[in-house]
């Protein structure tokens, strides 16, 4: 199989429609041949452990990549629903050759995806996740007798992740009333349990699975439930987890809400005050705010920008022995205790924060004054030839006139035939007309 699958976080679709039975065993036997392959077995048999979110696909979509893992001779340990950041700390901390994870992240119900995880709990890079392909479908040696893997399923994966979580703190978050907004998805347990394990006071909400609510008008990508619940309850903060609950959003007291660019700051101003920012320096996307970068620079803190997606995050982090790095939509890695995104985690140490400096979460994010910032699809338009010179030439011009005070960003989009045309500026107004003008251009030179 040559065609590609893998999109930019692993493998995602319509349940039963793109991502089917077949897809999953085949794509466990793929991975397995793969990375167990580079992991040399170290001599013992390989180990594979699988987790996933709340979908009712996702029940039989882990017994399809067990069954493949299985028959290519892996032991797999099954932690059952459990978040991306949990099956990858413990893919790391049981030792495991590969992790599995069966989500679709903040994706509508109907959608399921399938991602795997690196020994250690990393995620794949390309020129792997192209390996993979190749194998899917292939035919290959069966091992039979006792050389098929054993299936066994993990008792301790909340406990244990949560522990870890905690664990990371450096004193308890008393006298804090939290709502946590849990999508009804994979942190519906291991959230509530791990903030209160913590200290916090936890108004658990959207924690009631049914294997079809996940992500519906609840979580980080529907704040306004989570924004009524900290105004009736009274609380201090509310932070709102998506589907696998590697992202994080919040609200302030008064139902403002924090976008990870604020989360970010004040984590990375927490770090650099106690000396642990490494480099004095954060990566974030070429879509985080102006107005992060502003504040960052203002507290002698470095940004260094990235394509939009995590693993390009990630990828920057690792390569500068960076700490810290996020996007706005709320995916926050914190290196020294993660992998990946982590939604507890981040609400974790912003409740430390609010601790240690006796301040509420809407002083936190004042920090980051957020420019307005315009987004414009343009559709219908010759998505490659954005470096026409009549259009480079009018972005720079625009550029020119905002000067500091503002930004223009045109980029294709990665899976639809549009650009998209981002401005930042001083008011709403001023980023509105510069982002039609180019659109305008966009229009008259790229249209197909």
């Amino acid at each position: 199989m040559t065609q590609r699958i893998f999109g930019t976080d692993g493998v995602r679709g319509l349940a039963n429609g793109e991502i089917t039975v077949e897809l999953a065993v085949d794509l466990g036997v793929a991975a397995a041949r793969v990375l167990v392959d580079r992991g040399a077995f170290r001599g013992q048999r390989p180990v594979a452990v699988v987790g996933r979110d709340t979908r009712i696909s996702g029940q039989f979509l882990e017994h399809a990549v067990v069954a493949g893992l299985a028959s290519a001779g892996v032991d797999v340990i099954r932690l059952r629903v459990l978040p991306t950041p949990g099956v990858a700390y413990l893919t790391d901390a049981l030792g495991a050759d590969v992790g599995v994870v069966i989500s679709a992240s903040h994706n509508p119900m109907p959608d399921n995806g399938i991602k795997f995880l690196a020994r250690g709990g990393v995620k794949l890079d390309d020129a792997i996740e192209r390996e993979i392909e190749a194998h899917v479908g292939e035919p290959w040696d069966r091992p039979v007798g006792g050389e098929v893997g054993r299936v066994t399923p993990y008792a301790r994966s909340i406990e244990e992740y949560a522990d870890h979580l905690v664990g990371t703190l450096d004193q308890p978050l008393t006298e804090l009333r939290v709502v946590l907004d849990c999508a009804n998805g994979a942190a519906s347990d291991v959230g509530p349990h791990t903030l209160r394990a913590a200290g916090a006071d936890v108004i658990a909400v959207n924690n009631d699975p049914d294997g079809l609510n996940i992500n519906e008008r609840c979580g980080s990508t529907h704040l306004e439930g989570l924004r009524k619940a900290v105004l009736r309850r009274g609380a201090d903060v509310g932070f709102a987890l998506d589907g696998d609950a590697d992202r994080c959003l919040a609200v302030d007291h008064t139902g403002a809400t924090v976008d990870g660019d604020q989360l970010m700051a004040m984590l990375a101003l927490d770090l650099h005050e106690r000396g642990r920012l490494a480099h004095d320096t954060i990566v974030a996307t070429v879509m985080s705010n102006l107005g992060l970068i502003q504040a960052m620079r203002a507290a002698g803190i470095t940004v260094e920008q990235t394509a939009v997606g995590d693993r390009y995050v990630l990828e920057a982090m690792r390569a500068g022995g960076f700490n810290l790095g996020g996007e706005q939509s709320g995916h926050i890695i914190m290196r020294e205790h993660a992998t990946t995104g982590d939604g507890i985690l981040t609400a974790l140490h912003v409740l430390q924060r609010m601790t240690t400096t006796a301040s509420s979460l809407r002083d936190l994010a004042s920090v980051v004054t957020r420019l307005p910032q315009v987004l414009v699809n343009v559709e219908g338009v010759d998505k490659d030839h954005t470096d026409d010179p009549e259009l480079t030439e009018a972005v720079a011009r625009e550029q020119e006139k905002l000067g500091d005070s503002g930004r223009v960003l045109l980029r294709p989009s990665g899976t639809e035939p549009l650009v998209r045309v981002m401005v930042e500026a001083a008011t709403s107004e001023e980023a509105g007309e510069v982002a039609e003008r180019l659109a305008d251009v966009v229009r008259r030179r790229l249209t197909i």
